[in-house]
């Protein structure tokens, strides 16, 4: 059984002494160390969040820039092809007027290049009828 004498009384002094002893040379420095390190971990988890929340800030910047850029180059594109096609139909048009026009100057220039061959064919006509006319007969008709 145990036995309650001084031996009990040394060992109670011993475990406080050892219990102070422990808890400044080793408990404290290693609570110590583990609480900077908890800090640290808490630190850099604050660290990452806050670059986090810049990196998905600066992509989204990125991405409005790039949309607006994209719906500019799209206006600047449109209005690019509608001047072309405004510019096509001009050439167009004015090389319509001008085919028009040539196809009335060479209409009139048939036209009288027909008067004319008309009226050289008639007279060669009627000198070729009167040859004609006086072999058949046989005299010369006037």
């Amino acid at each position: 059984m145990v036995e309650l004498n001084s031996s009990l009384l040394i060992q109670l002094v011993n475990f406080l002494v050892m219990i102070f002893l422990l808890n400044a040379i080793l408990y404290k420095p290693i609570l110590g160390v583990l609480e900077r390190r908890k800090k640290h971990l808490q630190d850099l988890d604050e660290e990452v969040k806050s670059l986090d929340k810049t990196v998905q800030d600066k992509v989204a910047a990125y991405e409005d820039k790039l949309r607006l850029a994209r719906q500019q180059a799209m206006t600047e594109r449109e209005g690019i092809r509608k001047k072309a096609s405004d510019e096509g139909k001009a050439v167009t048009d004015k090389a319509r007027g001008e085919i028009s026009g040539m196809m009335e100057e060479l209409k009139a220039k048939m036209a009288a290049e027909m008067e004319g061959a008309r009226s050289v064919l008639k007279s060669q006509a009627e000198k070729i009828s009167m040859e004609i006319s006086e072999k058949v007969l046989g005299r010369t008709i006037q």
